[in-house]
């Protein structure tokens, strides 16, 4: 493996943990924004994520490519088609991760992201010939028993579960397929998502609450701020890493979202769901062990 590959897989790992923290703090971060609902704040969220994306495309110079990239999926219909779908991918999913802590539905988008890693191997595995070593076959091994628990104690999953765990690997699959930078996509996809953000505020009926509470004043912004690094993270690691390495690391979110269901939302964890959740615990630390390894062998 050359030193650039480790060098970007230590970043890759980097950026993924660092996303998986800020999606867990943001999940806890609604609890702020109340009284308004899950649609309120996913309308916000996006219009403050795409202003804070815009502002650091300028402070960095780059607007010029940003109407490049425009211009380029513009002049392809198939682009535009699959910039399109990638968007409601994505729209969708930011909406339902702020819906289930807002509707006391947080533990089983949870659980939507514990069987998403599952899902991400399988697409490497398949689509891309990706080998896992040892102790990322190990980690997958464990985080199937927890899963297998958890279908033959509950006897079926939730739509949030499912919607998570089904819905984002074919956004990564097409996200491939555009050979654009990420930040500039990311971009791209938040101007897309900010008309129905758009429609979802207006509906609410909460603009002039919103406006006449001090506190949203900050609040809002920094809900975009923290949305905009989160995801750009994710994002990125997401092209850096190989599928299956990216799908395993995946396990640290859902871990840190059950503490934040726990100690911030309110939210229970029965005793027979750690049957579910224990496996999967241990698959999260074989999955640190060897992202420290990789971490070891790439050059400062």
């Amino acid at each position: 493996m050359s030193a650039m590959h480790h060098h970007e897989i230590g970043r890759g790992v980097g950026l993924s943990v660092l996303a998986s923290a800020l999606f867990a703090l943001l999940s806890g971060y609604t609890r702020l924004l109340a009284p308004l609902d899950g649609n309120d704040i996913f309308g916000w969220r996006i219009l403050a994520t795409a202003v804070a994306v815009l502002a650091l495309i300028a402070w960095r110079g780059q607007l010029s490519r940003l109407r490049a990239a425009c211009a380029e999926l513009l002049g392809s219909p198939g682009r535009c088609l699959l910039l399109l779908l990638m968007a409601a991918l994505l729209g969708f999913q930011q909406w339902l991760f702020l819906w289930g802590s807002v509707n006391g539905q947080a533990l089983e988008v949870s659980l939507g992201y514990f069987l998403l890693p599952l899902s991400m191997v399988l697409v490497g595995r398949l689509l891309y010939g990706e080998r896992l070593n040892l102790l990322q076959r190990l980690a997958v091994l464990l985080a199937c028993i927890g899963v297998a628990h958890e279908i033959w104690m509950t006897r079926s999953f939730s739509w949030p579960t499912l919607a998570v765990a089904l819905g984002y690997p074919p956004y990564f699959i097409l996200r491939r397929r555009l050979q654009l930078d990420s930040l500039m996509i990311f971009a791209v996809e938040l101007l897309i998502l900010a008309l129905p953000a758009l429609i979802a505020v207006a509906l609410g009926d909460t603009l002039a609450t919103t406006l006449r509470t001090p506190a949203m004043l900050l609040l809002l912004p920094g809900l975009g701020l923290l949305s905009m690094v989160a995801l750009a993270c994710y994002l990125r690691a997401g092209k850096l890493l190989p599928m299956g390495l990216f799908g395993v690391l995946g396990y640290v979110e859902p871990i840190l979202l059950v503490l934040v269901a726990i100690a911030v939302l309110g939210e229970s964890l029965p005793l027979a769901q750690l049957g579910t959740y224990v496996p999967i615990w241990l698959a999260v630390l074989l999955t640190a062990m060897h992202s420290a390894k990789l971490m070891r062998q790439t050059p400062r």
